[in-house]
């Protein structure tokens, strides 16, 4: 019976331990048929989620840091070309603290045009759900909110206009 017992036990942890193996699969390679649920704080303070999001429009999610350097240089290009972009939505997120987040929006005059929303990821949701490495982050969605492309290290204006159509 102690026998019996022991074994039981031992199978328990070997099965315990096999269990815990980390998922490797990033949430947005297996629905790639929906944005991600998040509410985020925009830089005039209110809250904004996915459900807000234009349904009718493909949507361009870019994770970002204030200090990075590739992002400033985005930021700049995509407010020059805006005018080419005014029918892709922009959702431009940062967990940097909300004053931040606020000086960027303000230095790349991106809070002008309403197809940009510009805030603070208190919860972590996006970078989580796309695993971000490295910044830009940029996933692309089409007028249905199917996952067109992400690019680990951000794309062009150029690209994002030619994929968004």
């Amino acid at each position: 019976m102690k026998k019996l017992l022991f074994l039981f036990i031992i199978s328990l942890k070997l099965y315990s331990a096999h269990a815990q193996e980390t998922d490797t699969i990033p949430p947005y390679q297996k629905d790639s048929l929906h944005i991600p649920a998040f509410t985020v704080l925009k830089v005039d303070s209110t809250y904004i989620n996915d459900k807000a999001i234009p349904k009718d429009k493909p949507v361009v999610i870019i994770y970002f840091s204030p200090e990075c350097g590739h992002c400033q240089i985005t930021a700049d290009e995509f407010s020059k070309k805006m005018k080419d972009m005014k029918d892709i939505y922009f959702v431009w997120v940062s967990y940097y603290p909300l004053p931040e987040v606020r000086e960027f929006a303000k230095k790349f005059n991106l809070q002008q045009f309403t197809n940009i929303i510009i805030a603070r990821d208190e919860n972590y949701a996006i970078p989580s759900y796309y695993r971000v490495k490295f910044t830009p982050f940029m996933a692309l969605y089409n007028k249905e909110h199917h996952l067109v492309k992400t690019w680990d290290q951000g794309t062009d204006a150029d690209t994002l206009i030619k994929l968004a159509k």
